[in-house]
């Protein structure tokens, strides 16, 4: 899926479906997660990168943003969503979200995440709701956030 816009350049999200494009998801991710928020890279490379669907969203050809989803015993978990920070507050992030909710199987299986806390609001407005405590991962506040579909 591709966007253009008159004086901006071109943005495009897509699925990552070879090694190349892959690792420039990771290198975001190293980026945001591991290098910003120092997060342990064994704890942020895991076992489901092969099990998940990664997607990335350039802008002008360079890679800008990330997140996957797979598919759990819970229902879809929406997860390792980054943008660079130099790219935030343009919407890069929720052209990444949205373009992965138009993806995931609506089966009747609930769509949730785990939050950052100092993401919430972004996830509130993006008809995620929090449910239940905060918890711990990767020394971060979380919340888990269920996906409320809109009504159509």
């Amino acid at each position: 899926m591709t966007a253009i816009h008159e004086n901006q350049p071109a943005v495009e999200f897509s699925e990552i479906t070879d090694s190349q494009s892959l690792n420039e998801v990771f290198a975001i991710r190293r980026v945001v997660f591991v290098e910003e928020q120092q997060v342990d890279p064994e704890e942020e490379y895991d076992e489901y990168e092969s099990s998940s669907r990664h997607f990335l969203l350039k802008v002008a050809g360079i890679g800008v943003a990330t997140g996957r989803f797979r598919s759990t015993d819970k229902g879809w978990k929406v997860e390792r969503m980054a943008v660079l920070a130099e790219a935030r507050g343009k919407g890069y992030g929720q052209e990444v979200l949205r373009g992965m909710l138009a993806l995931i199987p609506r089966d009747g299986r609930p769509i949730y995440l785990h939050a950052q806390e100092h993401a919430l609001e972004f996830y509130r407005k993006n008809s995620f709701l929090p449910e239940g405590e905060r918890f711990w991962e990767a020394n971060i506040p979380h919340f888990k956030c269920v996906y409320q579909q809109p009504i159509r």
